[in-house]
């Protein structure tokens, strides 16, 4: 079966201004988070990659650049990676919106949220597991190993689909920036490995 590295991009300096970034153009990694990339790419220096596939944003291809560059391997972008479509709520205050009944949705029922002006979870699982699905069919080979780098809600979201866990549940999972989710994935079953690890990777061999 193949492995699939759910990669989460290094940190940026948005999240200090406490304004959700969402879909936003610009984000940029900051310092830690090109040292986190970095890391990641000496960590995977070993692992013979076939293949290092990226959300289009920002943020994820500048964590994924020093991966594929390792190897000389091309970016693969992937428009289903993006992070959720939060509509209205992208680049307003994430303490503002905590102090609403919505905010408590989104913690505690996330399958009945919808982002006004934007997708549900449920939406944005199906797309991202659209998109894990055929990376999976893609690279079928049992020694293959994929590094996917994305967002934080979309890999639990996908954690979540493959471990058979209710999406209300899914907020229960850690997600780092710069972290590396691993999971063994077949047509019949999937293998959570290893979960929200950041650097030095404790890779198993397969």
């Amino acid at each position: 079966m193949p492995t699939l590295l759910l990669i989460r991009h290094g940190e940026n300096d948005f999240v200090k201004t406490h304004k959700m970034a969402g879909r936003l153009a610009g984000v940029h990694l900051n310092q830690n988070g090109q040292k986190q990339a970095g890391a990641l790419a000496e960590a995977l220096k070993s692992i013979p990659l076939r293949a290092v596939v990226s959300s289009p944003l920002e943020r994820a291809l500048e964590t994924a650049h020093p991966i594929a560059q390792a190897r000389k391997l091309e970016i693969l972008q992937e428009p289903d990676l993006i992070d959720i479509n939060i509509g209205q709520w992208q680049g307003k205050s994430w303490r503002r919106l905590a102090l609403t009944k919505d905010w408590k949705i989104v913690q505690n029922a996330p399958s009945r949220f919808r982002f006004p002006g934007g997708e549900s979870f449920m939406e944005a699982q199906a797309r991202c597991m659209s998109a894990i699905e055929r990376i999976v069919q893609k690279y079928k080979k049992p020694k293959d190993t994929i590094a996917v780098v994305f967002h934080a809600d979309p890999i639990k979201l996908v954690v979540a689909h493959f471990l058979g866990m209710p999406l209300d549940h899914f907020q229960r999972l850690g997600c780092d920036t710069g972290s590396a989710t691993i999971l063994h994935v077949s047509e019949a079953q999937a293998y959570l490995v290893k979960m929200n690890q950041r650097p030095p990777l404790d890779f198993p061999r397969k």
